[in-house]
């Protein structure tokens, strides 16, 4: 496994990411999705990662620059044929290492509160993030926790 900053150019990673947003659309009302679209993905304060075997895409994450000091995970997915292999580790740890490098003193991240996130959150919570109130433009949000780690 390997892990590239992604163009966001080919299907595989078009395919992941509307795979992601489908998914939160199951489980989320329409106004506590907070995933980015592909689009928003492409603008310049956000950077994407994928994680692949050769040609295949394993999966990927982002960082969104909410400061010099502050960057937000985003679109961390994993996937389907490739869940509960480590990819998600993998990415975390990369994602992490390049928070560290640009300088950030803190990331965080926004999860959904119901029991289909129970295993992003243990992820989370094994890399040292804690609960706390929103950030950045985030609002109070039944179905949301936000997570946040000092770097």
């Amino acid at each position: 496994m390997y892990i590239q900053q992604d163009e966001l150019k080919d299907g595989q990673i078009e395919q992941l990411i509307q795979a992601h947003l489908e998914e939160m659309k199951k489980h989320s009302p329409p106004e506590s999705i907070h995933a980015l679209p592909l689009d928003d993905l492409k603008k310049q304060d956000v950077t994407v990662w994928s994680a692949r075997d050769g040609e295949v895409l394993l999966g990927c994450g982002a960082i969104k620059e909410l400061s010099s000091e502050h960057g937000e995970l985003k679109s961390m997915r994993t996937a389907a044929a490739h869940m509960r292999k480590g990819v998600a580790k993998h990415l975390l740890t990369h994602l992490l290492q390049e928070a560290k490098r640009r300088g950030y003193k803190r990331v965080s991240l926004e999860t959904g509160a119901i029991a289909f996130f129970e295993p992003a959150r243990r992820l989370y919570e094994s890399f040292g993030f804690r609960y706390c109130p929103p950030f950045g433009s985030y609002q109070e949000d039944p179905n949301s926790l936000f997570m946040t780690k000092e770097l």
